[in-house]
């Protein structure tokens, strides 16, 4: 493909700050939850008492594994309000956004089937405390109805199968742990590439964190104008498809900033070899097409408020399915489909119907990980576990 000039993109849309105006009283709820993952368990409920007051409020949760042992585990969950933890006991607690993770200490970290584990949080809200209702273990989705909650059926291209997709490789196109890379700089079938412009960003093969094995992809992010650092898988993806599905895990130390960057970049044939671009904007995940600037969701308060920030200091598993025959797309985080990342060539306000502007079907020919900036956003990112096929491939 012929080198391309530089493109350095106007990003021009304004960081907002969504408020809601729904004042909640004190609630005592319950949620019987089951929640399942590779190698954990087959259920779980929770249970969790809240004791508020103007401004405050207190959590007694306990969460108890109805499934096979766990070694460790972890519990998640949104908030629905303007609701900030601020501390925590016999648990650590982490809040990005309205993102909340809680992760056993060394005492508790252990569930045998059909222990429970207690911890407590305290925190604080300014207009709106309503009560959690997503809660997830170990990553994967729970349901509040005691049963495990179906996938949904697919109405478009690129929805997963009634049945989760296996995890692992399959026949992928493209599979990799990086146990391959030999020394610190990416080499064999990865190669370091800076798109259209290059800064201060590197990228290096990690031995200290790992998603699975001992090595991971490590990309130390800068920030500044059209800073680009990738890493490029050197596999032809052009002919993959009709769908085209994407696995990676991905781990990040600092919150996704109110200007636009991006971590995942793939050379798309449809826009003359400009990128299809998966990254944050507004703190929260987007995708944008670099050709006209499309972002899905639309970057409006209530198109954001759809999309899922991020979570830092954890591994993530982030799924996507292109359509290379119609202008669809849909994308998970942790089985959990993202709502305002789902283009399903109906044009809905505050979602796609800016993206679908474009009726041209995408068509990605290579993958590229790593971190461009526009503006303010330092970041150091991990990759790891990355397979990209003509079927879904699970977490």
């Amino acid at each position: 493909m012929p080198s391309l000039p530089v493109r350095c993109p106007r990003w021009v849309r304004r960081p907002w700050t969504a408020a809601v105006a729904l004042l909640a009283l004190a609630v005592s709820l319950l949620v019987a939850a089951p929640a399942s993952g590779a190698g954990s368990a087959a259920g779980c409920r929770v249970d969790y008492t809240v004791n508020e007051w103007t401004g405050g409020y207190t959590a007694q949760i306990r969460v108890t594994n109805l499934g096979a042992a766990l070694s460790a585990w972890r519990l998640t969950w949104t908030y629905g309000g303007d609701q900030h933890v601020t501390s925590a006991w016999n648990a650590t607690v982490t809040q990005t956004g309205r993102a909340v993770t809680a992760v056993g200490t060394d005492w508790n970290a252990a569930l045998p089937s059909g222990a429970g584990a207690d911890f407590g949080l305290q925190g604080t809200w300014g207009t709106a405390d309503p009560k959690p209702t997503d809660f997830s273990l170990n990553g994967v989705s729970c349901s509040d109805d005691g049963t495990v909650p179906p996938t949904t059926p697919p109405t478009t291209p690129g929805t997963p199968p009634p049945t989760q997709p296996p995890a692992g490789c399959g026949s992928a196109a493209l599979c990799s742990d990086f146990e391959d890379q030999a020394g610190t700089t990416p080499s064999g079938n990865w190669r370091f590439t800076a798109p259209d412009c290059q800064g201060t960003g590197t990228a290096t093969v990690d031995t200290a964190v790992a998603h699975s094995g001992t090595k991971s992809l490590r990309v130390d992010g800068r920030a500044g104008y059209c800073n680009h650092a990738f890493v490029a898988a050197t596999t032809d993806l052009s002919s993959v498809g009709p769908v085209l599905y994407v696995r990676l895990w991905v781990r990040h130390t600092t919150a996704l900033p109110s200007a636009h960057v991006a971590f995942v970049s793939m050379p798309d044939s449809s826009q003359g070899g400009r990128a299809l671009r998966v990254g944050g904007q507004n703190g929260a995940l987007q995708w944008n097409r670099e050709s006209d600037d499309a972002t899905l969701p639309a970057q409006s308060p209530a198109g954001v408020a759809l999309s899922r920030p991020l979570p830092t200091g954890s591994w993530q598993c982030l799924r996507f399915a292109v359509d290379t025959s119609a202008p669809k797309l849909d994308t998970w985080l942790n089985d959990e489909q993202v709502p305002g990342l789902h283009a399903d060539g109906v044009p809905t306000q505050d979602v796609d119907q800016q993206w679908l502007s474009r009726t041209t079907p995408p068509r990605p020919t290579a993958l590229r990980l790593g971190w461009e900036s526009y503006g303010t956003g330092d970041d150091t990112l991990w990759f790891d576990d990355v397979a990209v096929g003509s079927a879904p491939i699970g977490c």
